[in-house]
């Protein structure tokens, strides 16, 4: 059981750019869905949760109203779609999953983690 990243890219700033996270072996009912980064010289920071549970979606307000988590009708793939894109928002992402854990997650809460995908933001 897997989680397997794709997406992401080089994008200009103002643009968009989705980052997926596809399930491998399980599905993702049941679980908590969420997003991290990792910027070099800085802390990991948590972006995006989702709760298939209850459907609560959270975010911390860097990126609040630019970014969106959600999940296939499939229930089989976790997809974050990011606008309005700054330099800042430049990182390593990582799609994380958690069993019976509400948002927001910690790191080390979750029992998957994708394997990480580059997303830079630079004209």
């Amino acid at each position: 059981m897997q989680l397997v990243q794709s997406g992401g890219g080089l994008v200009q700033p103002g643009g968009s750019v989705s980052v997926s996270c596809a399930a491998s072996g399980f599905s993702l009912d049941h679980y908590t869905f969420s997003w991290f980064r990792q910027a070099p010289v800085k802390d990991r920071e948590w972006v995006s949760c989702l709760n298939t549970n209850t459907g609560d979606r959270f975010y911390p307000d860097s990126v609040k109203g630019r970014f969106t988590i959600s999940t296939n009708n499939d229930l089989d793939a976790v997809r974050m779609k990011m606008d309005t894109l700054k330099p800042e928002d430049t990182a390593l992402y990582y799609c994380t999953a958690a069993w019976g854990v509400g948002c927001p997650t910690g790191w080390t809460d979750n029992d998957f983690w994708g394997q990480g995908i580059q997303v830079t933001v630079s004209s």
